[in-house]
């Protein structure tokens, strides 16, 4: 592998939950972890409970989702392609946050590969 298009590090964890609201009022006051986004000394981080039917981590089912970040998205999403992993076509760009893109594990687990946007 090159210079670029490597994990550097958990962007977030994500996961299903039947009151998401409530749940992250309750990690809050118990806790202390902030409504969603906070720092850490490997860079933001992003919490996030899902309402229980998102289909945001796929057709599987599964509970939870990582979200990788990476220093090339482009870069990992192809070298993940080259090797016949399952990538998703879309990809998603938030202004400030960042560059997200998707694939799937041999067991048909999602997996989110985030490039922050700068300073993040």
């Amino acid at each position: 592998m090159g210079e670029s298009g490597k994990v550097t590090g958990i962007g977030g964890t994500f996961f299903r939950a039947r009151d998401p609201d409530a749940l992250k009022a309750w990690y809050t006051e118990h806790l202390g972890l902030p409504d969603a986004v906070f720092q850490s000394p490997a860079g933001t981080l992003v919490w996030g409970p899902f309402d229980m039917d998102t289909d945001y981590f796929g057709p599987s089912g599964q509970q939870w989702m990582l979200n990788y970040r990476v220093d090339d998205l482009d870069a990992v999403l192809e070298r993940l392609r080259i090797a016949g992993v399952e990538v998703l076509d879309k990809t998603q760009d938030q202004e400030g946050v960042g560059r997200f893109g998707w694939a799937v594990d041999p067991e048909g687990n999602r997996f989110e590969l985030w490039e922050p946007a700068e300073g993040l």
